[in-house]
């Protein structure tokens, strides 16, 4: 070390010392305390530590004291692993202060680490361009669009971000509604008795419907729908990043049908042959049943299953997995013994094992419609274990969703508190 003197040094973290000898500063495994060792003035001290005593040859890091216990722990020991209660984000901050990565990090801590951080990337990730503090003096050229065009994006994208966000979100509700109850008006038998007329006469109909109360209903808010859509993709920062997100995707789901529906119609006019496409139309104007998941953007409780779906998908793989196996066993098993053993009483219901997959499945998941039934003392037995086994293997990743669902939840309500400050913010102002 060529500054201080002393056969010694001390290091002050957080209130918490530590004594060394110079020589072993010369090679520490921590990259910021070894660099002291070649420090030639006070200037470089530093650079490198908060404050410096002379008289002590003490070195003060304003730091977390009890992370940097753990640290010298992995100094001595050579195991890495995080601080109990502590956010994994702090610690690694902490390690990155010191020059440590994520890979010292101990096997299950490294997972917990990526973990931490690929939510922490899915909460933030529209969120970066909105904390930054604006400067003082001359804005840069088109700084007021920009502010524009960001106010409008969060209009739409965040229904609590303002006042008029609320009123827009507010009104697209509404739409979502009276298209929902349009939708299921549309299939009492009252309004289908026009589809069993002749093709002449249901050309006209398809003609006409479009200009009966329900058809201009169904066209204003598809209107409404449309000119939402086509707003947003135009104040979106990241054009292709738009077109990939699932809610807009659902959206132009929910849009592109309607418009498929009336140039089908328009082009096949009174064709017989055309006309057969009716089947088609029916369920192109079924898929407007995506609209309720438009709900998804005024709603925290789809939003949090959504994101929990997408955080979890390695469990619900799992599950899969679980129910798939168990499924090849136990219908294997259920066909053998009401149908493959030959005992005089077959049961028809098991006559093969694809017909033995849908009692298994009923049975695991305990819903029992009592279609199928086993009716051997064999077979029975089999099925109680069935449906013991089907509790247990569902249960088994359930907790892991459960927690997810949980951390879900509180972020997107931290969010939406923090949205709503600023609303009371704009409000008061």
């Amino acid at each position: 070390m060529n500054f201080g003197r002393g056969p010694s040094v001390v290091l002050n973290v957080g209130g918490t010392r530590y004594s060394f000898s110079r020589e072993v500063l010369k090679d520490f495994p921590l990259r910021r305390v070894s660099r002291l060792h070649g420090c030639l003035s006070e200037q470089d001290v530093l650079e490198v530590c908060d404050d410096y005593d002379r008289e002590r040859n003490e070195y003060f890091f304003d730091r977390h004291s009890e992370a940097f216990g753990f640290i010298m722990l992995y100094v001595r020991h050579g195991h890495l692993r995080f601080v109990p209660h502590m956010c994994e984000l702090s610690f690694y901050n902490e390690m990155i202060y010191w020059g440590l990565e994520g890979s010292h990090l101990d096997y299950c801590c490294q997972r917990r680490l990526d973990d931490r951080m690929s939510e922490t990337c899915t909460y933030y990730a529209a969120e970066e361009p909105n904390g930054r503090p604006e400067g003082k003096g001359r804005r840069p050229p088109g700084a007021e669009g920009r502010k524009w065009l960001e106010r409008m994006r969060r209009t739409f994208e965040e229904p609590t971000s303002s006042v008029a966000a609320q009123v827009l979100a507010t009104v697209s509700i509404l739409f979502v509604i009276v298209s929902m109850v349009v939708l299921c008006a549309s299939t009492l038998p009252e309004w289908r008795a026009p589809e069993n007329r002749s093709v002449e006469e249901q050309s006209r109909y398809t003609a006409e419907s479009v200009r009966e109360p329900s058809g201009i209903i169904e066209a204003i808010c598809i209107g409404w729908f449309t000119a939402e859509c086509i707003v947003r993709f135009i104040v979106s920062k990241n054009k292709c990043e738009f077109v990939r997100r699932p809610l807009n995707i659902i959206d132009l789901l929910a849009i592109t049908p309607y418009y498929i529906s009336v140039l089908m119609t328009v082009f096949t006019g009174e064709n017989s042959q055309l006309q057969r496409a009716g089947v088609t139309l029916r369920v192109l104007r079924m898929m407007r049943i995506f609209w309720v998941i438009k709900l998804a953007r005024h709603f925290i409780g789809l939003q949090t299953l959504g994101l929990t779906l997408k955080r979890c998908y390695r469990e619900m793989v799992m599950l899969l997995v679980f129910i798939c196996v168990a499924m090849a066993i136990f219908s294997a098993l259920s066909q053998l013994l009401e149908n493959g053993l030959d005992l005089g009483t077959k049961n028809k219901d098991y006559a093969s094992i694809p017909a033995a997959c849908w009692w298994v499945i009923i049975s695991m998941t305990t819903v029992g419609y009592g279609d199928m039934c086993p009716i051997t003392v064999p077979g029975r037995i089999l099925g109680g274990i069935c449906v013991v086994s089907g509790i247990v293997l569902l249960a088994l990743p359930i907790t892991f969703i459960y927690h997810s669902f949980v951390q879900c939840y509180h972020e997107l309500k931290f969010r939406s508190a923090r949205y709503s400050r600023s609303l009371s913010a704009e409000f008061l102002n």
